[in-house]
């Protein structure tokens, strides 16, 4: 009989002992890669155990920064990366060989990781040293975030040759991180997430065993290199669940689909960043205690804990947020790991008949799920279809309606919304981050100064390789990192890319949606429009438009589906279209009413394009112009002033109040054009 106490941990010796801490990370990355390396040391100094960066939108969806696309949108969300000589600054001071670097990058994921390895070696490091993720999930790209570039067959085979040559040459490297943190931003339900993210990681292995590159023994740890990366929201109870599910799940699937037989590569590895969609304008200070719940399941369970974990900051629906907020979002799981005795105990849930039961459930409906789109062809067809982007909007959609009927309550928001003040947002600054306009031009200069210093021929050649290999259909790893190292652009290495592969448009998901949405608001819109109608022949028409690289879709297809609710025509083409596009469909389609959608803090620099373009179609006060998105309040009376008619921000839920002010403004503009 053991004398072994049940509720301490012991060691493979035997001993009492406790668990190590997670890695502890935040999201970070702005202005340009000087600033973004002074923050990078800052935190790590601070006590930060990973390094995670984020990148601008450009770099995103691999535009050089000189292109104009990419100008509004310059280290905006993250840090701008054009050439190897950005990564040299972006590192300086930093043990490449030593930090664990996690890059939130996918659909140019090859060629960042290509600069990450070119940089090593040029600096003499052993590459079987490095470790670190790339993230690397087009899947979920194409449903939830948008920062595509290829079409889906090219991505997964890029993710392929990243698979393939990172097994032999970085092997502590993850070459892909299957992300289901923005499945749920946008609306996935913890099925959905569960089944979609799963579909993903066997989609990228069914790919890696066709291409028959692996023995039996290397893809055992090719599969155990896949890791996760989820979200946690604030029903912590059923996100623990959530998160016992997918270790079991992914067992499951290791063992039965792909024989995996050593239960080290059959662990479920992931990280977590809590949830964001749930964080509020209203009473942000509230925020802070959302994410310590948050936090707490995916770390209360010790056989399910998260790996990595980085939380966001109390003022995400505001803006970016500044480097102390970061801090206290660090500080908070140092308190949670340091001060508690959380890392004392074994699986404090292990036996509980309510957790087995709520997980079971999870199991069962996930696995019906994967086996629908399985049976239907698989996680590329279920792009192609829209079939995994439809169901994300629905429930997108019925979350929306439930804040809106009160039967999700959101404190601040639609209960107990009158409160004192916020003092966070009391200091000079608003309490928002807000980036230096002239930083963009250090970026620029550095890019110019690299275009017109390297070996030109050299660069050309590179460029020239890594088309022939992509069109014989080589892997791609080793052109890409001799273009890094002949100082070749982000922009340069997918243009090129794209003139053999293409580009892709994926569905939106809003046809044929609706809200389950029935009330008196409802009504009174339903009202004006009717009246609207008897005068002009012809329901009310919106453009929805999602101008730049901003492809955070949530809030434009929500107005979409809100929009075709209340009795309008709507006309929305997706993400990433140009003003003139906009402005153009505007045109066309004789609308009543433009709506852009903008979250990246480039709404400025894209609202003065889009008027311009309306001035010079003659047609600027003509349309009214509505904008909604992360606007901070001190940039609103500039943004009217230019003539935009409303400004619509996180704390603007109810959807048919939106839409009511919509038509106000529709017909109050054909009243005066009367």
């Amino acid at each position: 009989m053991s004398d072994k106490a049940a509720h301490i941990i012991h060691d493979q010796d035997g001993k009492p002992s406790k668990d190590r801490p997670w890695i502890f990370r935040t999201y970070a990355g702005h202005t340009n890669v000087r600033a973004s390396n002074e923050l990078y040391r800052s935190n790590l100094a601070k006590g930060q155990t990973g390094l995670s960066i984020a990148f601008d939108l450009a770099t995103q969806c691999g535009y050089s920064s000189d292109e104009d696309i990419a100008r509004p949108e310059i280290g905006k969300v993250g840090v701008p990366i054009n050439t190897l000589d950005d990564f040299a600054i972006l590192f300086d001071q930093m043990a490449m060989d030593e930090i664990n670097t996690s890059m939130t990058i996918n659909g140019t994921s090859m060629w960042l990781l290509s600069l990450y390895i070119a940089l090593a070696e040029e600096r003499g490091i052993d590459l079987a040293k490095l470790q670190g993720t790339t993230q690397n999930d087009l899947i979920k790209e194409f449903l939830a975030r948008g920062t595509y570039v290829f079409p889906p067959d090219e991505s997964i085979k890029l993710i392929v040759d990243m698979y393939e040559y990172c097994l032999h040459n970085i092997p502590k490297w993850n070459p892909s991180n299957v992300c289901s943190y923005h499945l749920q931003e946008a609306g996935a339900t913890p099925v959905q997430e569960l089944a979609y993210s799963l579909i993903t990681a066997i989609t990228v292995l069914d790919a890696i065993k066709e291409r028959n590159c692996f023995s039996e023994a290397d893809f055992e740890r090719c599969v155990g290199r896949v890791s996760f990366f989820v979200n946690a929201g604030m029903r912590f109870i059923e996100e623990m669940c959530k998160m016992r599910a997918f270790t079991e799940l992914w067992d499951e699937i290791c063992q039965q689909r792909y024989q995996v037989k050593n239960p080290k590569f059959r662990r479920f590895r992931y990280g977590v960043q809590v949830n964001s969609l749930g964080l509020t304008e209203e009473q942000p200070e509230n925020n802070a205690w959302r994410i310590l719940i948050e936090a707490l399941g995916v770390t209360l369970s010790r056989d399910a804990r998260c790996r990595a974990l980085q939380l966001p900051a109390w003022n995400e629906a505001l803006s970016l947020p500044r480097p102390w907020d970061q801090q206290w979002s660090l500080r908070l799981q140092q308190i949670l790991a340091y001060e508690t005795d959380l890392l004392e105990y074994p699986d404090l849930f292990a036996g509980s008949p309510v957790i087995h039961s709520k997980v079971e459930d999870l199991k069962t409906q996930a696995r019906a799920e994967i086996s629908k789109i399985l049976d239907a062809g698989g996680g590329v067809e279920a792009i192609k279809s829209g079939y995994m982007k439809s169901q994300l909007v629905i429930s997108q959609a019925e979350r929306m309606a439930k804040i809106n009927t009160g039967e999700q309550i959101v404190v601040g928001k639609n209960r107990w919304a009158e409160g004192i003040a916020s003092p966070l947002l009391s200091a000079a600054d608003g309490g928002v981050f807000k980036i230096d306009p002239d930083s963009a031009a250090e970026t620029l200069n550095s890019l110019q100064k690299t275009k017109a210093t390297r070996d030109q021929a050299k660069a050309d050649a590179c460029l020239q390789q890594l088309k022939e290999d992509a069109r014989a259909g080589k892997n791609l790893m080793e052109a890409s990192i001799a273009c890094a190292h002949a100082r070749i652009t982000t922009g340069e290495w997918s243009a090129t890319l794209r003139e053999v592969y293409g580009e892709y448009r994926p569905p939106t998901g809003v046809e044929g949606q609706s809200l389950s949405l029935e009330n008196d608001k409802l009504n009174t819109v339903r009202a004006k429009v009717k009246t609207f109608m008897e005068a002009h022949g012809h329901r009310p028409r919106i453009v929805v438009g999602k101008p730049g690289l901003d492809g955070h879709s949530n809030g434009a297809e929500m107005i979409s589906v809100a929009a075709r609710h209340a009795g309008f025509d709507v006309i929305y083409f997706g993400i990433r279209l140009s003003a003139i596009d906009i402005v153009q469909s505007a045109i066309e389609e004789d609308v009543d009413v433009i709506g852009i959608s903008l979250l990246s803090g480039s709404h400025n620099e894209i609202i003065d394009q889009l008027l311009a373009e309306l001035d010079k179609e003659g047609a600027k006060g003509a349309i009214p112009v509505i904008l909604g998105g992360i606007i901070p309040q001190a940039d609103i009376p500039a943004l009217k002033e230019k003539g935009i008619k409303q400004v619509f921000t996180p704390k603007d839920y109810d959807l048919m109040d939106i839409m009511d002010s919509i038509m106000d403004i529709i017909l109050d503009s054909n009243q005066r054009a009367a």
